[in-house]
């Protein structure tokens, strides 16, 4: 990665806690202008201030990004503080965790609004910008839930299947312009406040598994794509194995997780049912770290995930070859 990225020009969008912060703090030290936006101006106050003291410039804007108009008032806006737009970040992402049936409907809306719609909002008011100019990157925060279903968050999974296919849309109107690009982030669990933040409907205290990513892991990714952008990205267990296991044996997984999270949320501690910060942002800081993880578990679980991974994309191998010969 290029020790300076001086002049670039970025936006990101979800900036006050999590990924998003921990990447404007990346691009900052590295000499990069940013405006970042967010919902909560407690949040964002925060995250300009430790970009700052990273020697960096940031200017910070309150922006609900389900709010179409607003997020064309935040792309004329940064277009014209800064000159032009390099790389625009939608990093915008909430949840709600429990059964479909058991979650309010309003829940599910709104996880499709903010993890869909906005970002459909953000690259219909930049990508005008990036032909004008001729270049720019639209780097589109998904997850590995765009490739592998995640059952107790069934608004979750439709909003990244869907973000998926968006992408791959975009890419192919943008195929004719080079200098264009739309690159995809596909993490696999990351350590950040998500989780603190999101609904919950299961009658147990939310955690993350062990073995989350740290959140600048990701940020790492998402820099590199300002001068080395990519269609897909993968951060953490290898995607491909993930993705060769979920063509194989799709409903396998899946339904792994879900039996986990049966046993799970019988035998977790309980928890009151919450819309968590779906509706309205949290009241204070959270930072871009969630905290819990553990290096040297990580490593552990990493290692394991993926002879695991790598025995059921055997096995589904050996199914579908059997298959073929019958």
């Amino acid at each position: 990665m290029s020790r300076s990225l001086s002049g670039k020009r970025i936006v990101i969008t979800g900036a006050s806690s999590g990924i998003g912060a921990a990447t404007a703090i990346a691009f900052t030290r590295l000499g990069a202008r940013v405006v970042i936006a967010a919902r909560g101006a407690a949040g964002l106050d925060d995250i300009a201030r430790r970009c700052r003291e990273a020697g960096g410039s940031v200017e910070t804007r309150v922006v609900d990004v389900t709010d179409a108009a607003a997020v064309t008032g935040l792309a004329a806006e940064a277009n014209a503080l800064l000159g032009g737009i390099d790389l625009w970040f939608s990093c915008v992402g909430v949840g709600v965790l429990g059964k479909y049936q058991d979650t309010p409907f309003a829940d599910h809306r709104r996880v499709i609004e903010a993890n869909l719609i906005s970002h459909m909002h953000e690259a219909h008011a930049v990508l005008p910008m990036f032909l004008a100019q001729d270049h720019g990157t639209w780097v589109n925060m998904i997850s590995i839930g765009g490739f592998v279903a995640t059952p107790y968050a069934a608004a979750y999974s439709a909003s990244k299947f869907a973000l998926r296919g968006f992408s791959e849309a975009l890419r192919a109107e943008l195929s004719k312009r080079p200098q264009i690009h739309v690159c995809d982030v596909y993490p696999t669990f990351v350590d950040t406040p998500a989780v603190e933040h999101a609904g919950n409907y299961t009658g147990a205290q939310l955690s993350l598994p062990p073995g989350s990513l740290p959140p600048e892991k990701v940020a790492r990714a998402v820099v590199r794509l300002a001068t080395h952008p990519r269609n897909s990205t993968f951060v953490g267990v290898p995607g491909i194995v993930m993705k060769m296991a979920q063509f194989a044996t799709p409903n396998l997984g899946p339904a792994i997780i879900n039996g986990f999270l049966d046993v799970w949320s019988r035998k977790a501690e309980p928890g009151a049912n919450t819309e968590g910060s779906l509706f309205a942002p949290p009241p204070v800081p959270s930072g871009p770290d969630g905290h819990t993880r553990s290096p040297a578990l990580r490593r552990k679980v990493t290692a394991g995930a993926i002879g695991v991974l790598a025995a059921s994309a055997a096995i589904a191998g050996s199914l579908v070859v059997a298959r073929r010969r019958k």
